[in-house]
């Protein structure tokens, strides 16, 4: 049995399976995930896991080049990408449109689904 990393057999798999430069989702409850792209649905309640919350045990484990969120996120969400830039002040953030994120969310290794009701709490690991 594990003990300690990522514990969920879907998401650990997931993780390791990320090669240089794959995209990685993890998306707010409301987010549109595209049908071919493998999901991971941890959503259990409003808020519950975070966009945040999923990110802190991936970001110990697997090698981020940048996290590409959108611009909405700034004018609409700034304190979560105020929280995002504390928490990794060494990793590049990349700012893209709400749209140009669906388009790359079609190019993703897999994504994670949330329970986060944050708006626009959406973004895309760029591994490394």
């Amino acid at each position: 049995m594990k003990k300690k990393g990522i514990l969920h057999p879907e998401l650990s798999h997931l993780a390791a399976s990320l090669g240089h430069t794959d995209y990685l989702v993890i998306a707010d409850k409301g987010y549109p995930l595209p049908n071919h792209v493998t999901r991971i649905n941890l959503g259990y309640a409003n808020n519950q896991p975070t966009v945040l919350q999923v990110l802190e045990p991936l970001a110990e484990e697997i090698s981020i080049d940048r996290i590409i969120v959108t611009d909405e996120m700034e004018d609409i969400s700034p304190d979560r990408l105020e929280d995002l830039k504390k928490r990794y002040p060494h990793i590049l953030l990349e700012k893209i449109s709400h749209h140009e994120m669906k388009e790359l969310t079609n190019h993703a290794k897999g994504a994670v689904k949330t329970g986060d009701a944050c708006p626009y709490a959406n973004i895309i690991i760029v591994s490394g």
